[in-house]
């Protein structure tokens, strides 16, 4: 089953311009059946396939040379001494979007593409589906606790299998072997401790002390870490913005994680009589709207732009939206029935930022709403709305 990607438009667009383009992202995010149905006139090279890897480690000319009109090079991070090679082929040649390159671990891929590539690749990323490719292919589940517990990893849709077996073999995957080619992890057992301490700390600001403290490593180590996942598409940091308003700001980032679903699997979670009354279920539907937010952005090949706010005082916005120098206010919030205290953050926001711009509630209900002073609500399905920068595009 192909669902159609919001990616897909970007991408055809990018090999047109540029001699080679890389699509990145977590593993079984789709990158391979994207690009196979994208690209079907190129050759698929897995460079997982043991024997075609040493084919490339061993003879990189030899192994290019048999694409001379270029491949569908997958898990191209596996060989990296390819890069230097495939450096000259590009340039002895002006056939836009020759090889397109695939790859799940971005930390890898970057170091060798800004080695040996800079200039000749363009970055596509391509993540979990989102809430809008979930909905145009009718796979979206209504039932927020279900949806958040389900995730948006492409194999849990297509294939008959238990979410909690996929998650559990998924992480095992990950950490027996992905993050095996990460230099800096050495106890494995200890880094999956400290994974399962990050999901404990979804929606919360990034305390590098307390979790290294807690995951029995140094502070110094528990950063390498963090980078690590996010190097490997597991976690996301959104960042405060730092807009003063002549006040003292909270200036450490809050931490996510890419998939809500493996989030959940983390804490222990496993059906939604148990998220129903979970204390992360408020932070797991943060995580949620972010996550979903995000992607329908990177899809499209905006990165940045997302940011929080809070003060030393305690005062918070979940969500600022920055386009064209102005900032959307959200707050995001779980419960189904929408109350006035729900936009007591964002008041106090319209108040001290003396912004124009809308003010948003992100709620678990399925209702919008549009109140007399100026604030609206829309419901969790129709998040995709929250990109747009017309709110008549979203509000009836």
């Amino acid at each position: 089953m192909f669902i159609q990607r919001s990616a897909a438009e970007r991408l055809r667009r990018l090999a047109q311009g540029f001699k080679a383009v890389a699509v990145i992202g977590p593993r079984q995010s789709g990158k391979t059946t994207l690009v196979r149905q994208i690209f079907q006139d190129k050759p698929y090279v897995s460079l997982e396939n043991p024997d075609l890897r040493r084919f490339a480690l061993e003879d990189p000319r030899g192994f290019l040379a048999q694409h001379p009109s270029g491949a569908i090079l997958d898990e191209i991070q596996r060989a990296p001494e390819i890069f230097s090679y495939l450096q000259q082929v590009l340039d002895d040649s002006d056939v836009a979007g020759q090889f397109i390159l695939t790859g799940s671990n971005n930390f890898l891929l970057q170091e060798s593409i800004s080695q040996s590539l800079a200039g000749r690749v363009a970055f596509q990323i391509l993540l979990p589906f989102d809430s809008q490719e979930l909905q145009a292919a009718g796979l979206a589940n209504p039932t927020l606790d279900e949806a958040m517990l389900q995730g948006g990893y492409p194999p849990i849709f297509d294939r008959p299998v238990e979410r909690g077996d996929w998650f559990a073999n998924y992480l095992r995957t990950y950490v027996e072997r992905d993050v095996r080619m990460i230099r800096s992890v050495g106890d494995l057992l200890t880094f999956e401790r400290f994974v399962r301490l990050c999901a404990g700390r979804v929606g919360q600001l990034v305390n590098m002390s307390a979790l290294a403290s807690e995951a029995g490593v140094d502070s110094k180590t528990a950063a390498s870490w963090l980078s690590v996942l996010e190097a490997s598409f597991i976690t996301f940091r959104l960042q405060p913005h730092f807009q003063n308003f002549n006040k003292r700001l909270v200036k450490m980032p809050k931490l996510y994680f890419v998939d809500t679903g493996l989030a959940a699997h983390l804490l222990g979670i496993r059906d939604a009589a148990t998220l129903s009354w979970s204390p992360f279920r408020g932070a797991l539907f943060e995580n949620q709207i972010l996550t979903s937010l995000r992607s329908q952005r990177l899809h499209n090949g905006v990165e940045g732009g997302m940011y929080f706010w809070r003060d030393h005082k305690g005062l918070e916005v979940d969500l600022l939206i920055e386009s064209a120098g102005t900032l959307r206010p959200f707050e995001i919030k779980s419960g189904a029935t929408v109350t006035s205290e729900m936009f007591s953050g964002l008041k106090r926001w319209q108040r001290l930022a003396a912004s124009a711009e809308p003010a948003t509630l992100i709620y678990g209900g399925d209702r919008q709403e549009l109140r007399s002073d100026g604030l609206a609500a829309i419901p969790w399905q129709d998040i995709g709305s929250a990109n747009s920068p017309v709110r008549s595009r979203w509000i009836s």
